[in-house]
């Protein structure tokens, strides 16, 4: 399943354009290509301006590869049969003289206007990506923040759009040394085109099996590994090697350039967000692109007959410019309009400035490189990169500054009182702690101890323990991350009453015997999770078991059954699970989740640290959500539930600072500064409801 995030992610033109002319049948002009280049393109900045139209354009970035495995592949392919062997230092240097002008300078532009235009709390985020963008790995970082739990609400980057660049980057340290080695191989066992053709095929299946079972399985960061995506390059690269022994009959060309076209427009129109993606069902583009090229025929129209236009030439000339703009620009739109999308003005904006600059840099910046040669050695292209690099690297580290200066506060318990300011009416000041910066790492220290079970772990029995194993009393700690949010006031507890805590969390699996969803399928692995920690919960016999979770957990394949059934079916699950663990005489205490904000609450605050109640949040707003932990306490003996909602909200409002501490570290999950400070309450009504329960109290 694709991350939530990748409406964000454009992908790349083909960095290609075919680097020789000679009247071969891989070499010439093709104007197929050229015209499948500005359908990806265009394909992807409709997707980005207006998803609801294409709500599959992302495909694109399919095509491309598709494309840059076809024309890299004929171009070595081509040199091997010329030549007997591969130069690596003039592929390179092509590559170089290709790609990197126009790339370093959209970097250069886009880090400079981020220092102006972007919050300060988006601006470490964007720093690394425009680094690791240079570097060509903004693939392997976005894979991994796209496996990081805690960077689910992180706003796309002007520049996260250079991961596919990255995996193309990738696919050329390897793809000529493959062709080194057969040239090779070529030269002293004689090994024909049947080898490199088996090399390649074994790259295309074991690349596509992997892709197939990482995208089923929920891995997040399927959509950016070059494991994932190889076989898509390679699948050009396949077709460029049976190209060259000859073309299709004519006879077939007509219906097989057609056919591939709707495949592509066809996939853009009827995938989305929920289509797993790019494992199995990536085949339709890639076979449609595949079949484009082909069907090419310098006799017939075929699909040429559209794709061979003007318009089409035009696009396809400034595909990979305009790749490189249209991103930063839509995100900088988005910012200048303060709006979450564009609107008509908006979007013709965007649309308009991205293909002004397009046209810009690919007459004065790409042609003239291209057309003069500046770069004709391997010395020359490694200097060109080097600075490219040193200059992304300032860039970086002027917009890292920035944030190292709003991160200067630090704790004072004399200042920073948290909700005991709501006693005394004075709930903000400047001295605001953690900063915005900050917030987002503002976290229980069981993230880093590895004791919150992420999306794919299926073993509760690897679970983490705080405190002396001879402890008056053993607290379970189960749920979502609504749940491990209040580690740090539990753990306050625990050095006070001698508890010991034993944690048994999941990332988005609310303690409930319903099979919940999770991005559009069903989160199978956190049912099985949940029965599993029932039994490892009798096992360890605690004296309670703690829990919350967010009100926002669906039961899978409800439909549009409305607020009240959700929380009725999610209550009558969390009251299965909860009866056999008070059957066996341990209460258990729930807390009621607590209010949500709105998305941007740090951005909100980073722009009005000298007058924080403009980012406060509705009360009907921010509790407009039933708790289904309501309706599991009313059907289970001896479950109580704890309700702090009047530590976070005064009257009709809910605070975003209170007593100098910044409460959330996003829309839906409170500091781990605040959760601390807010201890003696939660112990307070933990107490309290305990005593309803037939345990009394804690040891």
């Amino acid at each position: 399943m694709r991350s939530p995030a990748l409406s964000a992610q454009p992908p790349v033109p083909s960095s290609g354009r075919g680097d020789g002319r000679a009247e071969t049948t891989l070499t010439r002009f093709r104007p197929e290509v050229q015209g499948l280049r500005a359908l990806a393109v265009l394909l992807v900045l409709v997707y980005h301006l207006k998803p609801e139209l294409l709500p599959g354009g992302y495909v694109g970035v399919d095509v491309f590869f598709v494309i840059s495995g076809f024309l890299i592949t004929s171009l070595l392919l081509r040199e091997v049969t010329e030549n007997g062997r591969v130069s690596l230092a003039k592929f390179y240097v092509r590559r170089v003289r290709r790609l990197l002008p126009a790339a370093t300078l959209v970097l250069l532009v886009t880090g400079a206007v981020s220092l102006v235009a972007l919050p300060v709390t988006r601006l470490g985020d964007t720093a690394w990506q425009l680094l690791a963008s240079a570097l060509w790995v903004e693939n392997l970082y976005l894979a991994d923040q796209a496996l990081d739990y805690l960077a689910a609400e992180t706003p796309p980057s002007p520049v996260q759009h250079f991961w596919s660049l990255s995996v193309e980057e990738q696919f050329y340290l390897v793809w000529p040394l493959l062709f080194l080695l057969w040239a090779l191989a070529a030269r002293w066992w004689r090994a024909g085109n049947g080898v490199l053709t088996a090399v390649l095929g074994a790259v295309f299946v074991a690349s596509l099996a992997c892709s197939v079972r990482m995208t089923l399985s929920g891995d997040a960061g399927a959509y950016f590994w070059p494991v994932t995506r190889a076989w898509e390059l390679a699948a050009g690269g396949l077709l460029a090697v049976a190209m060259s022994h000859g073309s299709l009959p004519e006879r077939l060309r007509l219906p097989l350039g057609w056919l591939g076209l709707a495949a592509i427009v066809a996939s853009a129109l009827l995938y989305d967000s929920g289509t797993p993606f790019p494992g199995y069902t990536a085949l339709l583009p890639i076979l449609g692109c595949v079949a484009v090229i082909a069907a090419e025929s310098p006799s017939g129209p075929a699909a040429s007959v559209v794709l061979g236009t003007r318009p089409a030439r035009f696009f396809g000339d400034i595909s990979y410019s305009l790749y490189l703009w249209h991103w930063p620009v839509i995100i900088f739109t988005l910012e200048l309009f303060g709006r979450g999308s564009l609107g008509p003005l908006g979007i013709g904006l965007a649309a308009g400035v991205s293909v002004l600059l397009a046209w810009g840099t690919k007459v004065w910046v790409e042609d003239p490189v291209a057309r003069h040669k500046l770069v004709r050695t391997g010395r020359a292209a490694l200097a060109m990169a080097v600075c490219g690099i040193l200059g992304v690297a300032l860039v970086s580290a002027a917009a890292t500054q920035r944030v190292d200066r709003m991160a200067s506060v630090e704790f004072d318990p004399s200042v920073h009182v948290g909700p005991k300011a709501l006693d005394t009416g004075i709930l903000s000041s400047e001295m605001l702690y953690p900063s915005p910066v900050d917030a987002e790492d503002d976290v229980p220290r069981t993230y880093d101890d590895g004791c919150h079970a992420g999306f794919d772990d299926d073993d509760p029995g690897q679970w983490c323990a705080y405190g002396p194993d001879d402890a008056e009393a053993t607290v379970v700690i189960t749920g979502d991350s609504h749940s491990l949010q209040w580690i740090p006031a539990l753990e306050a507890l625990g050095e006070e009453r001698g508890w010991r805590l034993v944690v048994l969390s999941k990332s988005a699996c609310a303690f409930t015997d319903i099979l919940v969803g999770r991005d559009g399928g069903p989160y199978e692995n956190c049912q099985e999770w949940n029965r599993e920690t029932v039994d490892e919960i009798l096992e360890i016999d605690p004296d309670m078991v703690f829990t919350s979770s967010s009100v926002k957990g669906n039961p899978y394949g409800l439909g549009d059954e409305g607020p009240a059934e959700i929380q009725r079916v999610m209550g009558e699950g969390m009251a299965q699970l909860w009866g056999e663990i008070t059957e066996a005489g341990v209460p258990v205490l729930a807390v009621r989740d607590t209010p949500r904000v709105r998305s941007d609450v740090l951005d909100c605050l980073a722009a009005n640290v000298e007058s924080p109640t403009e980012c406060d949040h509705p009360i009907e707003q921010a509790m407009e959500t039933a708790d289904p932990q309501e309706v599991a306490v009313e059907q289970v003996e001896d479950a109580e539930i704890v309700d702090l909602t009047d530590r976070f909200c005064v009257e009709d409002t809910c605070p975003v600072v209170i007593g100098n501490v910044l409460v959330y570290r996003d829309s839906h999950h409170i500091t781990g500064t605040y959760a601390r400070l807010l201890s003696e309450d939660l112990g307070r009504r933990m107490d309290q409801a305990l005593s309803r329960t037939s345990q009394g109290s804690l040891p």
